[in-house]
């Protein structure tokens, strides 16, 4: 790959995956904190600014692995205590939802903004950086929202199906996950971006012909 092109690529992907998860970080402590939980505010979550909602070694593991093409890395968890919240089981899917659902925001506004070009004709008339901007934001966030919603602990998936289950069978699918939950995780990430695009690929791919409308 040409140098100018894997630093554009490198640059736009960095970019848009630090906006993109401090604002997915954001919409677990807005949605905590409107639910009756003080501590997302008290710990200075409640702000779009990405240093609050940056993880120092996640950060490192995007750069590293942006630089190969498939960046993979976390932000600051949103420690939510659900006790605060008038009903704990409902109030933790809903905090949890609202991550990836913030990511299917911002995929949702550049998606719908790049079919609008494409129905007028005006994507020749666009600067070719904002479009690929666009473009990067369409599929990173997608790729987050789903990667977000697989149902294994420690991923907003495994939180929001344990709260949509029995209580029983909640405690002991919460007992095995969150036991295995991790190392799944974990080998999946440093299987590189082979394994993780045949998990969540079919669903990115449906969502972006769904936006652009082909």
């Amino acid at each position: 790959m040409d140098g100018d092109v894997r630093i554009e690529r490198f640059v736009i992907g960095l970019i848009v995956l630090i906006i993109s998860i401090s604002l997915h970080e954001f919409g677990h402590a807005i949605s905590a904190d409107k639910l009756g939980d003080p501590g997302p505010r008290r710990a200075g979550r409640i702000t779009l600014y990405p240093g609050a909602h940056l993880d120092p070694m996640g950060l490192i593991m995007i750069c590293v692995t942006m630089w190969y093409g498939f960046g993979i890395g976390w932000g600051k968890p949103v420690m939510v205590n659900s006790g605060r919240f008038q009903d704990p089981r409902k109030g933790m899917v809903i905090t949890s939802l609202c991550g990836p659902l913030m990511n299917l925001a911002l995929a949702l506004a550049f998606g719908l903004f790049l079919r609008v070009l494409l129905i007028t004709g005006q994507a020749e008339a666009v600067p070719p950086l904002l479009t690929r901007f666009a473009g990067s934001f369409l599929i990173i966030n997608l790729s987050l929202m789903f990667f977000n919603l697989i149902p294994i602990h420690p991923l907003d998936g495994g939180k929001i199906l344990s709260g949509l289950l029995p209580l029983s069978l909640s405690e002991k699918f919460d007992s095995v996950m969150w036991q295995w939950g991790p190392i799944i995780l974990i080998v999946s990430c440093f299987s590189g971006a082979g394994f993780l695009g045949r998990v969540i690929g079919p669903g990115v791919e449906t969502m972006v012909s769904l936006i652009l409308g082909r």
